[in-house]
């Protein structure tokens, strides 16, 4: 019955290596390595230490997989000006029909920003308001020079490269995967951008023709054609498939 017991009750134990006086439980001799071990498996019913097989992995939507569960997932949503409206409403949107509390946050002088296309969006933050919180999520719209503007603020750059390290969602579409995330070194081995020659050659040889690509905690898509499909995604990894799907045939749309 030895092994290494790795239940977060009790860290890693070798049982076997638990010396001293044999006890007794309910009538029988049991080395004490074996009464940790039981009392270990009541607090840990699923401790691999215990377990006659082991069990199947299955994914599962970063919000259940951890203390996250049951409380409502915060995402942020830089935007700057120049950045593209389409995709900065679809993410908005999209999170919070699945429930996210969702903080549009400005990388310019003021709240108000003038898009891409000359629609005004008042931010709900300051960028500089937003440090020292734990998102679940942050997604970048694209847009140009919005995407540039993105770039070159430093608190969103420290706030992106402290995301990437925590393993929590990372997000980008259209030139602000290749503007943004390539420039400060936050693509894996894998990812998409808008699909003109200057960005992909920014993305370089990781770069996939696809709506939607996930590469770890990073997810990238391709520009506002595709942006309900980018959010989606991130609703996917935060929530699961099914809930993704969900809100994509509520909103007469299909996940990538």
């Amino acid at each position: 019955m030895g092994g290494n017991c790795m239940c977060s009750y009790h860290g890693i134990v070798r049982l076997d290596s638990i010396k001293g006086p044999a006890v007794d439980i309910m009538g029988k001799r049991a080395r004490p390595g074996l009464v940790v071990g039981l009392v270990a498996a009541v607090l840990c019913s699923q401790c691999p230490a215990f377990s006659s097989r082991t069990p199947r992995a299955t994914r599962v939507p970063r919000a259940a997989s951890g203390p996250s569960e049951g409380r409502v997932l915060r995402v942020l949503v830089p935007i700057a000006e120049d950045s593209e409206e389409i995709e900065t409403a679809c993410i908005t949107d999209v999170l919070t029909r699945a429930g996210a509390e969702v903080t549009v946050a400005s990388c310019s002088e003021a709240l108000q920003v003038r898009m891409s296309r000359g629609l005004k969006v008042v931010a709900d933050k300051d960028i500089s308001d937003c440090k020292g919180v734990a998102w679940d999520a942050i997604a970048l719209p694209g847009g140009m020079p919005g995407a540039e503007h993105l770039r070159d603020n430093q608190v969103l750059k420290e706030m992106l490269q402290e995301q990437k390290l925590s393993g929590r969602l990372t997000c980008a579409v259209c030139a602000s995967p290749a503007v943004v995330f390539a420039q400060h070194g936050l693509l894996e081995s894998s990812a998409t951008c808008y699909p003109a020659p200057k960005f992909k050659e920014m993305v370089g040889s990781s770069w996939k023709d696809a709506q939607a690509v996930v590469d770890g905690n990073v997810i990238t898509s391709q520009g506002p054609g595709t942006s309900l499909q980018f959010a989606l995604k991130i609703v996917e990894e935060l929530y699961g498939k099914d809930k993704a799907e969900e809100l994509a045939q509520q909103m007469v749309t299909k996940t990538a």
